[in-house]
């Protein structure tokens, strides 16, 4: 069995923590209104959960599986490149799902305040709709949809280390749990963001997981890991500045 890395050991850590404090205090509401990540027009929305959604999971099976990722492609990740350039690309994914998946809600609520306004309404009555789920009859469009939407949950961030393990050792193979066959890390990586991308393209019709998943932020996040990896490669990076 591969040894837990000491960042990686961390992060799970924290992130179960985070889990146990949402299931036990305020009734699973405070950790989420206060953590998880809110549209930015909803009065909810507070700075610092551009980075504690990061840390948020909706459920166990949620948190079970994005850990035991993190624990596997982490931990070998993290090995090889340090802690300071693991932690560096961690974060970074996470930011880069979080940038993709809510620039595209973003777009769609601009997009319909554009045609509210056009239709007469002027920018109060877009946000008051917004915050009781109305429904403009004129355009028929919900902004409820978008102004309630929670973001949280490590899977950016994790794609983002897969995305980057596999950029660094692309022939490893790797076990898989179902069903029990090896195949290459390359391979796997590729599969399991394709699926991810062609979901988002199918307007979130699942093919690996429930309608619930953001989709966009998971190739976010494996699009920054690679992109970061690419970088320090082509650059050679001077290790010594991270570690």
């Amino acid at each position: 069995m591969m040894r837990i890395s000491e960042t990686v050991k961390h992060l799970i850590i924290i992130n179960v923590i985070m889990f146990v404090g949402t299931q036990t205090i305020g009734n699973g509401i405070l950790f989420f209104d206060l953590f998880a990540m809110h549209f930015p027009k909803n009065d909810a929305f507070q700075l610092w959960q551009v980075i504690t959604h990061m840390f948020m999971h909706g459920g166990f099976q949620h948190l079970f599986f994005n850990m035991l990722m993190l624990y596997f492609f982490g931990s070998m990740l993290e090995s090889t490149i340090g802690r300071n350039k693991f932690l560096f690309i961690y974060i970074s994914a996470g930011l880069g799902a979080l940038l993709l998946q809510m620039g595209e809600q973003y777009i769609r609520y601009m997009i319909m305040e554009r045609q509210a306004l056009e239709f007469g309404y002027n920018s109060a009555q877009v946000i008051e709709v917004f915050k009781e789920g109305k429904v403009f009859t004129d355009i028929g469009q919900e902004f409820n949809i978008i102004y309630s939407t929670v973001t949280f949950g490590a899977s950016g961030a994790v794609m983002g280390v897969l995305a980057a393990c596999a950029f660094k050792f692309p022939n490893a193979e790797i076990m898989l749990l179902f069903p029990p066959i090896p195949i290459k890390l390359k391979y796997l990586a590729v599969g399991m963001i394709g699926a991810d991308l062609i979901s988002a393209i199918l307007t979130g019709t699942p093919l690996m997981a429930n309608s619930n998943v953001g989709y966009l932020a998971h190739v976010g996040g494996a699009i920054t890991g690679f992109l970061i990896m690419y970088y320090w490669k082509k650059t050679q990076f001077n290790n010594n500045r991270w570690n």
